[in-house]
């Protein structure tokens, strides 16, 4: 298990376009991804896990990543939160 902080840097967070995104980017792993906030976790695989979660831009959260390539998929899951757009 690997994990990090990071934060949230969208302008408008990660709203239902951008989770739905970033779903179909994490659901090709096949490691376990979960984003905590607040002590609350969520199945970064499930865009209704995401979204009740909400991640507001400035918001601060930690990814654990479980499984197959841990720190190789933990540094493309961090590069892909620091680099959303919409």
């Amino acid at each position: 298990m690997v994990e990090r902080n990071v934060t949230i840097l969208n302008k408008l967070g990660m709203h239902a376009r951008a989770s739905s995104k970033f779903v179909s980017f994490v659901y090709k792993f096949k490691c376990d991804i979960t984003i905590i906030k607040d002590n609350k976790q969520a199945n970064a695989k499930s865009i209704l896990n995401l979204l009740m979660m909400s991640l507001n831009c400035g918001s601060e959260v930690t990814i654990r990543v479980e499984g197959q390539d841990e720190e190789e998929v933990l540094n493309n899951v961090i590069n892909y939160i620091e680099n959303m757009t919409d």
